[in-house]
């Protein structure tokens, strides 16, 4: 079922518009030194922009990670830059896609992302299973 979900939401649920954009805002920071760091956490919600059924986001520090002292101030920059312009983008693709009944799982996926705008730096994707 989730192969399904994911192969429908990719198709015309917005995935592959959702993963390019988290590819593309990745591409452009990585240009400069300091957007790097943002850069891979953009390459790494991507993934989970195009594919985000079967799997969540969690916080690195509740896998045993050690976050980078300065991770949530660098969150704090990626809101006002880019964070809040995919949090709206996400945001209305959700609520367009819950206007239909079969859209509605495809719009709270959209709304899990729309959470994962405001803070992609320490955070891992995992697998639900």
């Amino acid at each position: 079922m989730t192969l399904l979900l994911n192969l429908l939401y990719f198709v015309i649920g917005g995935g592959f518009l959702a993963g390019l954009a988290w590819l593309l805002l990745g591409g452009v920071l990585a240009l400069t030194v300091v957007g790097i760091p943002f850069a891979f956490a953009a390459f790494r919600i991507a993934g989970f922009a195009a594919w985000p059924f079967g799997r969540t986001v969690v916080d690195a520090r509740s896998l045993g990670e050690q976050t980078i002292i300065g991770t949530d101030a660098a969150n704090i920059v990626w809101i006002i830059f880019a964070g809040i312009w995919l949090w709206i983008a996400h945001v209305i693709a959700g609520i367009s896609y819950c206007v239909t009944i079969i859209g509605i799982p495809f719009g709270f996926a959209h709304f899990r992302l729309a959470a994962v705008c405001f803070a992609p730096l320490g955070k891992r994707v995992i697998d639900v299973d």
